[in-house]
C-alpha cells in the first residue's frame, strides 16, 4: 500500500530503503575500487603530510630555533595549533555521546564519521605539545609511575600536566567508544566476505560476533556506559586545557570565563569541522540518501546556538576588561582589536560571529555549497581566535622595553599544513577501511516518521 510521510517527523533516510539496500549501499564502497575524486584528496593530504613531517625532522635535526619565537612570545603557532585541533575533537562526543544519550536519532548517520574525526584530531593535537617539549623522546616522563631518576616527578599542580591526564583520558575513551559502535558493522562485512583471510580478520576484529539477544544486550548497555562516560569529557577536557591560561597572571588570559568559554568555542569549531566532512563524504562516497539536507540543516542549527555561545563570551570578557579600571586588562584588550595584530582579531570576528548569522536563512542551510563555505570559514576564524588569545596577549607585556613582535617562520606554517594533511589522510584511510555510517544505527530509523494513509492496512 502506499505510504505518506508525516509533515512534523519526515523519514531520516531517503529512497524507501530496506535493510538490504542500506547494507548493500554503505558497504558497496568499501568492495570496489577508490574513485578518482578520493585518489585526488588523498594525494593532496598525503603531500601535505608529507611537508610536515619533512618540516618536524628539519625541526627535530636543528632544535626549537627554527621558530620565529623569542624572549616574549614564547608561545605561538604550536599552543595555538594544539587548542585548535582538540577544539575540533569535541564535536565527535557530542554527536555521538551527547545525543545518543538525548535520543536524537538524526545522529545515526554522521555520528561514525564524527567519532573518527575526534580520533584524528586528538592525534594531530597531541603532536604539538611533543614537538614543543624540544626533546620528544624524553615524553614518557610525564608518566607518573616509580623511577630511578631520584625525586623527579610530575608537577601535579601544574594544569600542563593535567593537560596530559585529560588528553589521554579523552582519546581512549573515544577510540573504545569509536570501536564497539563498529563492531556489529564490522560482522556486517564478515558475513558479506567470502572465506580467506579478510573474512578472518573481520571475524578477529569484531570479536566473533553473532548478532544474539545476549550480544545486542552486552552491546547496548556498554555502550549506553560509555556514552554516560564520554558525555562530562566535552567539558572536562577543554576546560583543562583553559586553565593553562586561566591560571596565568598575564592580562587578557585569567579570566574565570575562560572554561565556558572554551568549552563552547571547542563545539562551535567542532561542529563547523563535521559539516565540512560530511558535505565532503556525502559527495564523494555518493552517500545522498544518508546524509540529506535535514541532517545539514540540524547541525547548522546547533553551529548557530553555540556561534552565539562564543559571541557572548567574547563580549562578556571585553566588557569585563573595560570594567574592571585595571590598565593592563584594558590595554591588552584595546591593543586586540587595534594594535598591530588588529586584523587576525577582526577575522577572528567576522568569521565567527557574522559569518554563521547567515544561518539563520533556510535557504542559506538548504544550499550545501554555502554550508560548506561557512564552515570553512568558522574554523578559519575559530584557528584565528587562538592565536588572538596566545599571542596578542604576550606581544606587548607589562614593560614596553621588552614588546617585541612575532612572525611565523615557513617551518612553522608548514607543520600546520602537515597536521592538516595527516588528518585528512587519516580521514580518507578511514572512508576506504570501515564503513562510514554506522549500519545498526541507521536500519533503526528507516521507518522514523512514516505513517500509513487512513483506511491502508498495515
Amino acid at each position: 500500500m502506499a505510504t505518506v510521510y508525516s509533515e512534523l517527523r519526515r523519514p531520516l533516510i531517503r529512497g524507501e530503503k530496506s535493510t538490504g539496500e542500506v547494507t548493500r549501499d554503505i558497504s558497496l564502497p568499501l568492495e570496489r575500487a577508490p574513485s578518482l575524486g578520493w585518489w585526488i584528496a588523498f594525494l593532496a593530504a598525503f603531500s601535505a603530510l608529507s611537508l610536515g613531517v619533512a618540516a618536524v625532522a628539519y625541526l627535530f635535526s636543528t632544535g626549537v630555533g627554527t621558530w620565529g619565537l623569542n624572549s616574549t612570545v614564547g608561545w605561538a603557532f604550536d599552543i595555538t595549533n594544539f587548542v585548535f585541533w582538540i577544539g575540533i575533537g569535541h564535536a565527535g562526543t557530542l554527536i555521538s555521546a551527547i545525543l545518543f544519550l538525548l535520543r536524537q536519532r538524526w545522529r545515526t548517520s554522521v555520528n561514525r564519521s564524527a567519532e573518527a574525526m575526534t580520533i584524528f584530531a586528538v592525534i594531530c593535537a597531541g603532536l604539538f605539545p611533543l614537538i614543543h617539549m624540544g626533546r620528544p623522546w624524553l615524553a614518557f616522563w610525564m608518566f607518573p609511575y616509580p623511577n630511578t631518576r631520584g625525586s623527579l616527578w610530575v608537577n601535579f599542580r601544574s594544569p600542563l600536566v593535567w593537560d596530559f591526564f585529560a588528553i589521554a583520558t579523552y582519546f581512549t575513551i573515544s577510540v573504545v567508544f569509536w570501536y564497539l559502535g563498529l563492531m556489529p558493522d564490522l560482522a556486517t562485512i564478515r558475513d558479506r566476505l567470502k572465506p580467506g583471510l579478510r573474512r578472518t580478520l573481520m571475524n578477529f576484529f569484531c570479536f566473533g560476533w553473532d548478532g544474539s539477544y545476549r550480544t545486542w544486550s552486552h552491546y547496548e548497555t556498554v555502550y549506553k556506559l560509555l556514552a554516560g562516560l564520554g558525555t562530562p569529557l566535552v567539558v572536562s577536557v577543554h576546560t583543562i586545557v583553559s586553565w593553562d591560561f586561566a591560571t596565568s597572571v598575564i592580562p587578557g588570559w585569567h579570566a574565570t570565563i575562560f572554561p565556558p568559554y572554551f568549552v563552547a568555542g571547542a563545539i562551535f569549531s567542532g561542529m563547523a569541522m563535521v559539516l565540512t566532512l560530511m558535505i565532503l563524504v556525502r559527495n564523494l562516497m555518493h552517500l545522498e540518501d544518508y546524509i540529506t539536507p535535514d541532517h545539514v540543516d540540524k547541525m547548522c542549527k546547533v553551529t548557530l546556538v553555540t556561534s552565539g555561545l562564543v559571541g557572548l563570551a567574547y563580549a562578556t570578557e571585553f566588557f569585563t576588561a573595560m570594567y574592571s579600571a585595571n590598565r593592563h586588562e584594558q590595554f591588552i584588550f584595546m591593543n586586540r582589536a587595534f594594535g598591530p595584530f588588529g586584523w587576525s582579531y577582526w577575522i577572528m570576528t567576522s568569521c565567527n560571529l557574522l559569518v554563521p548569522q547567515t544561518l539563520w536563512f533556510r535557504r542559506i542551510r538548504s544550499s550545501l555549497g554555502a554550508v560548506f563555505l561557512v564552515s570553512i570559514l568558522i574554523n578559519v576564524g575559530m584557528w584565528f581566535e587562538r592565536f588572538v588569545i596566545i599571542v596578542t596577549s604576550l606581544h606587548r607585556d607589562f614593560l614596553p622595553s621588552s614588546w617585541w613582535s612575532y612572525t611565523p617562520t615557513p617551518i612553522e606554517v608548514a607543520t600546520l599544513v602537515g597536521s592538516f594533511g595527516l588528518f585528512f589522510t587519516l580521514f580518507l584511510l578511514f572512508l576506504r577501511l570501515v564503513p562510514v555510517i554506522a549500519l545498526s544505527e541507521v536500519k533503526g530509523v528507516l521507518s522514523y516518521g512514516r505513517r500509513l494513509k487512513q483506511g491502508d492496512e498495515a
